[in-house]
């Protein structure tokens, strides 16, 4: 080769920017400290540089103003109806991979690659630990006047509720789930207000019995990662695998998109092979208390002292296609009033 040519050779692998570490963009509303220690995983096996961005609010509106000058590569958010709006808007891009495909189920992401459930949090039962007979307890069994004045829960409108009253809808109908809405209001000690973790607070404080909370918080909880005060709700409650009545236990997702403008794509699918490799699903389940989406993948001991989980088989995107009308029934009897 000519010396010209090796000169013209040197310059273009310096272009190409072989000496660069490759990187991937992460958008996300996630708890830093929930994802964290998976970045750095990532990051350590791959050598891969995972430049996060937390944004709190407005994510999809954030992504869809910065346009196709986004860096976004990957977009991580919780809730089924996040990542719909994701999809709804034309910011997501489609995804063929096998090691996603077979390690997340049908039904925990879209059949045509545009989202992919990365973890999941059970929507349980925290009910007082003297409390007896309660291991075969329904969501229906909420409205029943056995539990006037005695049931806490944060506001309908919140997320994690409208994506029950959602499935419920689905399973139930309109005129049924009209219904339970309003007994299980009648049922309330308090306003729906607070978080999840304040159910748990107030049924340690004796103001409720049982409540509506996800599976992970008793672990954030009882793990001390939130004070000496909430160590002592997550050990002052039990926690009851409630199922739907002839039907399973309401699942939703943490998960994530490959955004549709995405500057390092390829970077992009194998940030999210990995995130469901077994290595990852375990650091899911011991670290954020979630349960893997991956069937053969370990769960933390302390979500399998509540029991064998039975996910109810309603579909996450009829739950999500149905948001809107669910969010409509809780206005309708006054829920959060």
């Amino acid at each position: 080769m000519s010396r010209l040519g090796m000169i013209a050779l040197l310059a273009g692998l310096g272009s190409a920017g072989i000496s660069q570490a490759a990187e991937v963009n992460l958008y996300t509303t996630r708890e830093p400290g929930l994802i964290k220690p998976l970045i750095e995983a990532y990051a350590a096996k791959s050598n891969v540089k995972v430049n996060t961005v937390f944004v709190e609010k407005g994510l999809a509106e954030r992504v869809a103003a910065e346009g196709a000058r986004s860096g976004a590569d990957v977009v991580m958010t919780v809730d089924i109806g996040n990542l719909i709006e994701l999809v709804d808007r034309d910011l997501a891009q489609p995804v063929r991979s096998q090691a996603l495909e077979s390690a997340v189920p049908a039904a925990l992401r879209d059949p045509e690659g545009r989202w992919f459930g990365l973890s999941m949090r059970a929507r349980v039962l925290y009910a007082d630990k003297d409390l007896k007979d309660l291991g075969s307890a329904t969501y229906e069994s909420l409205a029943d006047p056995q539990w006037k004045g005695k049931v806490c829960i944060r506001s309908g409108q919140h997320p994690y509720n409208t994506a029950l009253v959602s499935a419920f809808l689905v399973r139930h109908g309109a005129d049924k789930t009209e219904a339970w809405l309003k007994g299980v209001k009648a049922n309330l000690a308090r306003k729906a207000a607070g978080g999840d973790r304040d159910v748990a607070r107030d049924i340690a404080a004796d103001l409720c019995e049982v409540g509506l909370g996800n599976s992970y918080y008793v672990g954030l909880m009882r793990s001390g990662r939130g004070g000496p005060d909430q160590q002592k709700w997550g050990d002052a409650i039990k926690v009851i695998l409630p199922t739907f009545e002839g039907g399973g236990t309401h699942v939703n997702v943490s998960g994530a998109i490959v955004a549709k403008n995405a500057p390092n794509r390829d970077e992009a699918v194998k940030f999210l092979e990995y995130l469901v490799s077994d290595e990852a699903q375990a650091l899911y389940a011991r670290t954020d208390y979630e349960y893997p989406v991956k069937p053969d993948a370990a769960v933390d001991p302390l979500l399998s002292s509540f029991g064998s989980l039975t996910i109810d088989s309603t579909p996450l995107i009829e739950i999500a296609r149905n948001r809107k009308a669910a969010s409509l029934l809780i206005d309708k009897v006054g829920f959060d009033n």
